[in-house]
Parts: structure tokens; sequence; C-alpha cells
């Protein structure tokens, strides 16, 4: 397997994927971008992504991106790392539920606070949506705490789903969530940083 390249930027989604690659064992090397100075929307970064966002992952196949799918790749190209119960159909769905609401309700309801132009011209829409935010992320972090059976969010192993909701997660103070109203979410989120792997991908990202 060649060296891959992974694109990423502080403080977005990228992290779950960089969170999977450490976890795998994965060989690759770190490109941030810097996306105060518009570097994902540099012609050299959109013919990597059209798309101008991270993460994007660079493999010896082409191109991937969107979390849930880079997810998928890095536990099935490491069946070794046990990273999705990829034997089991059911199991796998479960996890694949989790990580499509992270993506389509959990992201999308954090992304209102500073991407409101997406969905709107009226400033005044902006401002609505931003207000909003608490709301819709205490319901998001309820949902979460509600499905937390072990001491990882499918049970007993550790999952790329795991990377996801960690990241997730960490959004949630930041968006105006009582941590302290959901007691073991604030748990699972303390346990997930205290890995290595967790601690090695934010330390690449951040520094």
């Amino acid at each position: 397997m060649s060296r891959w390249t992974f694109y990423t930027a502080p403080g977005t989604c990228a992290l779950a994927t960089h969170i999977a690659l450490q976890e795998a064992g994965a060989d690759f090397d770190v490109v941030k971008l810097d996306f105060a100075a518009g570097q994902q929307q540099s012609a050299e970064y959109l013919a990597i992504n059209p798309k101008g966002r991270v993460p994007a992952l660079k493999t010896e196949h082409g191109v991937l991106t969107e979390t849930p799918a880079l997810l998928t790749f890095v536990a099935q190209r490491f069946p070794e790392a046990g990273l999705a119960p990829l034997n089991d159909p059911f199991a796998f769905a479960q996890l694949q539920e989790l990580n499509s609401y992270l993506a389509s309700t959990a992201h999308v309801a954090h992304a209102h606070k500073r991407r409101g132009a997406r969905w709107a011209d009226d400033p005044a829409a902006h401002e609505s949506m931003r207000a909003k935010v608490p709301q819709t992320m205490t319901a998001c972090a309820a949902y979460l705490e509600s499905q937390i059976v072990g001491p990882w969010v499918t049970g007993e192993h550790f999952s790329v789903a795991d990377a996801y909701l960690y990241t997730i997660g960490s959004w949630l103070e930041g968006d105006g969530v009582d941590l302290k109203a959901f007691p073991k979410l604030t748990a699972y989120l303390a346990r997930v940083a205290a890995r290595p792997a967790v601690q090695r991908a934010q330390a690449q990202a951040n520094t």
C-alpha cells in the first residue's frame, strides 16, 4: 500500500477520520489547510476536492471525501484494527446509522451557528439560525447520551463511530450545551480523549 495524504483543518469534522487513521496504524502524511486564509478554496486544493472542504484522503486508488465514507473505508481497509463489526451486517448497519445521524443531523445543526449563508441570504435569518443552535445541539446531545451502551458507543469495542461521536461531542459545549445534564456522554468523551491515538491525531491537527 502506498503512503496516503490526508487533508485536514483544526476544529473540523476531519478529526474523526484522523483518529480512525491513527487507530488503524495507517501510513499517511498530513496536510493542514488554513481556512482563515481560504486555502480550502485554492485552485490547488479544489483540484483535489472540488467541494472545497475537509476531510479528503488521497489514496493509491484516488481521492475520497465525506466523513462517513472515509470512516467506512479505513475500517474495511484495516480489518485487523477492529474498528467496525465488519462480519455482522446488522451491527455494521447500526454503526452506519449513527454515523449518518452525526453527518446529516448533528453536524448540520452545528453548522447553523457560522454557516447560515449556506441556507439563507438574509442576515436576520442567519441570526435566527444561530439562536437555535443551543436548542438543537442539546437535543442531539440527549439522543447521543441515550446511544452509549457500554464503554464505547457500540458496546465493548472502540469503533470509527466513536471517532466521529467524539469529534461532534467536542463541539457541544461551544454550541451552548450544558454538558452537566449529560453525565454519561461527558464521561464517555473523557474516555475517548484519553486514548493515545486520539491524542496523536489532535496533536497533528493542531500543531
